[in-house]
This record gives C-alpha cells, structure tokens and sequence, in this order.
C-alpha cells in the first residue's frame, strides 16, 4: 500500500498525528519535572578545618578585647624551631593573619595602642619573642608583612611547660580592674604581655557628665564607690553615698560603704556612727546577707578603734 503524501493525509489521520505528538512532548516533560522533584538535593559540603578558627572575647575595666585566630594543632611535629622556625615573623595562628581589636585605647606591654582592630604577629625565639601588634591589612598568613607597619613591638621571655598543649592557645588571663596578661601557647612555650587600661581618665568624665545632668536615676553607689576604690574626690564620695542612702534609707549595705568612705577621708567618729547604723540594722536583718555585713562591720569597727 502506497502511503499518502504529506499533502494528501487524510485530515483525520493527520489530527491523530499532532494529539499523540503532543501527549509525547507533554510525557517527557512531566517526567522531568518528577525526577526533579524526587532527586534528592546535593548536600551542603563541610570539611573540617585543620586549624579550626576560635575568638575569644574577654572585657578588662570597661574595654572590649577580641582575638580572633585559626588554631593549628601539634600533630606530633616539633613545633617552635620546627613547623615554626626561630627568628622570622609568624602570623600567631593559622590562615588569616590573627587580629585582636581593642574597643579603647590601651597600653600593649609598655605601649600606647590607639582603639582598633590591628593584626597580630609575632617572632619566636628559643629564649624570648617578640611580639607585633601591626596595621589590619587582613592579610592571608605574613607573606605581606611590612615592618613599617607596625605599631608596636614588645620582647617576652619565653617560659618552659610541663604539661604541652596541642592546639595553639591564645587568651586573656591574670585580670586586675586595670590590666590582664595577654598570652600565647603551644606545645611547651608560653609567653605573655602585660595590658593595661585606663580606666579612670576613660569613666570619669562620663560620671561627671551623668551626675551633673537632669537624669532621673544616677548611678550615685557606684559612682561613689569608685571614687573610693581609685583615691579620687571622697567628698564628692560622701555626697554621693548620702544622696544612695536617701534613696534607700533601710539599705545598711550602704552605710558600711559610707563608714568606708567617711574612714578614708580621715572622718573616724563619722565613720564609726556609719558603721554602727550598719551593724545594728544588719543584726535585725534575717539571711546570710545580715550575717555578712554584720561580720563586716564588725571587722570595720575593730580596725577603727
């Protein structure tokens, strides 16, 4: 049977031909679209990082430090004279230069630090290090390290462990109101820098600012005790205490404070008549908090006689 030419199929015939074409077309793109409805996503691929990355975040006074660094482990190598040769700059870490920001000025092992974020490197020594605090660039390890850059340079003696430690640790440590230590270790070298801050010449004048202002609460305890702690106005102290106590007159707490207050700006019978108020409230008081301040008192008054 000869077929037909294309311009002779019968109209039926050739309607039958477009609708199963169609369905075709319409098959293959429904499977698709449930093979990819069903194909599992590809996962999100995490390796784990050699030197896995840490910040520690640590307040001294009322500044802000964070150090951010990747930490490298041992692994079995020798680490300071090996994996770390003596005498060339270190990132202190691994990866990205280790960066450590200060949210106010500090003073970095006998050097004034402006508020920052710097990087920080160091050069190890069989004996001492010295140890860089250097302009944020954000660089990849200290393949760009740039001496003139640097803001301050500080030697430190290098102690000996008895313990090694695996990972590389840096951290803050030895806290005072004003100061911290700051150290680096690994395997068995530690060695540490001294920090300080400011804090007075840094609060004062905003406890100035804040008491001299129309503000409907004002911190007058604490402000007077850190005038007390740091040998400041005491007279300003006592007024300070005075307007605390008015506030809270059944607080004894605070007279201990204004007796402490009143003893060091050399006011001893005021002192005693302060402490003595604290004492017999205290000894009404029920809990361990009358039991405390009664022994502290009591302690105040022996020291005065």
């Amino acid at each position: 049977m000869t077929p037909f030419p294309r311009t002779q199929i019968p109209p039926p015939v050739l309607h039958l031909t477009y609708r199963l074409a169609a369905l075709a077309t319409l098959a293959v793109a429904f499977t698709a679209s449930l093979t990819a409805q069903t194909a599992p996503a590809a996962p999100k691929l995490e390796f784990p990082a050699p030197s896995p990355a840490a910040t520690v975040k640590q307040r001294v006074g009322i500044t802000d430090i964070e150090i951010n660094y990747a930490r490298p482990g041992a692994k079995g190598r020798a680490v300071f004279g090996g994996l770390v040769p003596y005498g060339k700059v270190w990132r202190t870490g691994a990866n990205t230069a280790t960066k450590i920001k200060f949210s106010t000025a500090v003073n970095f092992g006998g050097t004034a630090i402006p508020a920052g974020t710097y990087e920080l490197f160091s050069i190890p020594g069989e004996k001492e290090w010295t140890v860089i605090v250097h302009k944020d660039s954000s660089q990849w390890g200290a393949y760009a390290y740039d001496s003139k850059n640097d803001i301050a340079r500080i030697t430190a003696k290098t102690v000996s462990l008895a313990t090694p430690i695996e990972s590389l640790t840096i951290d803050l440590n030895d806290f005072r109101d004003e100061s911290a230590s700051l150290s680096i270790a690994w395997e068995k070298t530690r060695v540490s820098v001294k920090l300080t801050v400011d804090v007075v010449a840094t609060l004062v004048p905003q406890i100035e600012a804040v008491m001299a202002s129309d503000a409907a609460k004002k911190p007058y305890m604490n402000a007077a005790i850190f005038y007390l702690d740091n040998k400041l106005d005491l007279k300003k102290a006592a007024q300070w205490m005075d307007a605390a106590i008015a506030a809270q007159p059944d607080a004894f707490y605070l007279f201990y404070r204004k007796g402490l207050i009143l003893a060091a700006a050399g006011d001893k019978a005021g002192a005693r008549a302060a402490a003595e108020a604290s004492l017999a409230a205290a000894q009404k008081a029920k809990g361990p908090i009358g039991e405390e301040y009664t022994g502290l008192n009591q302690k105040f008054l022996a020291s005065l006689k």
